[in-house]
């Protein structure tokens, strides 16, 4: 993989145009590779004068990621980026956003992250359009490769949604064998990770999505407390300034 590769990909996307499949089942494998030697939170130290941009939900919004780029700086060797899952569905550029995180986490495996969202799941693919915009702009095994490749993606780098057992803690989340559950279900702690949502009253009670739990200020104050964290970013819910700095 090479900058020159993406760049010349990103123009492509720009005009409407698509990857060959040859490339595009390269980019998907060793996105697969690379993800599932990684452990399910994977720690990123960030060092002195570099930076890292942490973004939440693209949701296959193609112009909207690289006006990301455009204002906080394209990934490079001193720019971190951590992409917080649900990257996939609802819009019509997915699979697009997906080979261009996938190309840039092959250029940059230690300093590009994607965490897995419950966007990156099988029936959320079927019903928001991820797998029927595969099966259009490329094939079927298309799809499937990213399926196999989503269930690989870690899911948080310290960072996550909150638990309904206040016992839960980092080591508990290591400990998750994702290789061996490959979709979450509904329940457990794996479902938690992707469903979970922060809300400004305390406490916790079922979320209105119907499946998880909605947790309060002070259940993230206890978990890092509990776990030596400074600060909890979760993303999966739209906020209309882009984020919500007093939430949590």
């Amino acid at each position: 993989m090479t900058l020159e590769f993406i760049d010349d990909m990103v123009e492509k996307f720009k005009n409407g145009k698509k990857i060959h499949k040859k490339y595009a089942f390269q980019i998907i494998l060793k996105a697969k590779e690379i993800f599932y030697d990684e452990p399910t939170i994977p720690e990123v130290t960030i060092p002195d004068g570099n930076k890292m941009t942490i973004c939440g939900d693209t949701h296959g919004q193609y112009f909207d990621l690289l006006e990301i780029f455009r204002r906080n700086g394209f990934p490079t060797e001193k720019h971190a980026h951590l992409f917080n899952g649900d990257f996939v569905g609802q819009g019509s550029w997915s699979t697009e956003i997906a080979f261009l995180l996938f190309s840039y986490k092959w250029l940059f495996p230690s300093g590009f992250c994607v965490n897995r969202g419950n966007h990156e799941m099988d029936d959320m693919n079927r019903v928001y359009g991820f797998g029927g915009e595969c099966k259009t702009k490329y094939n079927e095994r298309t799809f499937k490769l990213f399926s196999e490749t989503f269930s690989a993606l870690p899911l948080a780098t310290l960072v996550g949604g909150l638990f309904s057992d206040d016992k839960v803690g980092l080591d508990d989340i290591r400990k998750l064998n994702r290789h061996l559950k490959k979709q979450p279900g509904q329940e457990g702690l794996m479902m938690e990770m992707l469903w979970a949502d922060p809300e400004p009253e305390p406490g916790r009670k079922p979320s209105k999505r119907g499946v998880g739990q909605q947790f309060g200020p002070d259940v993230t104050k206890s978990f890092c407390e509990r776990n030596g964290l400074d600060a909890i970013i979760r993303s999966n819910e739209v906020r209309m300034g882009g984020y919500d700095p007093y939430l949590n």
